[in-house]
């Protein structure tokens, strides 16, 4: 064989391997964002490190504010902490520097296309322009909005509907990000990922953790497209543990649900 020959038979090889790496690697990272481990706290940014995930900032103060949903304002904690003032006393307990929940814009009931809107307001931009840290939680109410016929005894919404509104929502899920970057560019925006509260029920099991691993999906897409946004997964949360860590509700997490989002969020801003 001629040394141009090896040669070309050496790329060749080079070539297959990069690509069944390439492959490998994809793979795995679906299968972290639809059923991520226990141990996997953030879908990140793919070159970082949980310590990549502090927020970079010169403030001698980490002030925080949370925006969104009823998840966001703590709803069914009966201590009425939530995720987010547990965060901040687990913050104050691990960080160097003094750490301030400036504003909790939590609404019950808000949905992306509710949320949108009010981007716009004053208020709310001036709160979100004040902080270094924004914890965002929304489409839970857009992905499920038939929740409330698990009481009723309704019929319960099928993939095709879940899917449909999953593209919906997601499209302005990214117009919501990309307006609270345009408003703070250097904040580190944690967005709280969805699951599926009904994963207990035969009819919503499948179709549910279908279409939140398609959001979570998506919304690591929207996150992971800015150097300063994160995603914290809490799908392995709750699958499986419905009982253990949601509220009577049957649709907001517990104080001990809570508890162990803001632990991931605390850990993950290290």
């Amino acid at each position: 064989m001629n040394s141009s020959s090896w040669a070309w038979r050496t790329i060749g090889i080079s070539s297959i391997l990069a690509t069944l790496l390439l492959c490998a690697g994809f793979l795995y990272a679906v299968k972290d964002v639809i059923a991520p481990e226990a141990g996997n706290l953030w879908a990140s940014m793919p070159s970082g490190s949980l310590s990549d995930a502090a927020p970079t900032t010169d403030a001698k103060e980490l002030n925080i504010v949370s925006l969104g949903d009823s998840l966001a304002k703590g709803t069914g904690d009966d201590t009425g902490q939530g995720f987010v003032r547990r965060a901040v006393t687990g913050l104050q307990q691990e960080q160097k520097l003094p750490v301030k929940l400036v504003n909790n814009l939590g609404v019950n009931g808000m949905t992306t296309k509710g949320l949108l809107p009010t981007l716009s307001e004053e208020g709310v931009q001036y709160v979100l322009r004040n902080s270094n840290i924004i914890l965002l939680s929304i489409g839970g109410n857009d992905l499920f909005q038939g929740a409330q016929n698990v009481q009723a005894g309704k019929a319960l919404p099928t993939y095709e509907e879940l899917s449909s509104e999953v593209e919906e929502a997601s499209a302005r899920l990214k117009q919501i990000v990309d307006r609270i970057h345009k408003i703070n560019p250097t904040a580190q925006l944690v967005y709280v990922g969805l699951y599926n509260p009904f994963n207990d029920l035969k009819e919503m099991r499948i179709p549910g953790n279908q279409a939140v691993a398609e959001w979570n999906m998506r919304a690591s897409e929207i996150l992971n497209s800015y150097e300063t946004g994160r995603v914290v997964s809490t799908f392995d949360i709750f699958t499986g543990n419905t009982k253990k860590y949601l509220a009577d509700d049957h649709f907001h997490p517990n104080g001990d649900g809570y508890q162990y989002i803001a632990e991931r969020i605390v850990q993950g801003l290290r």
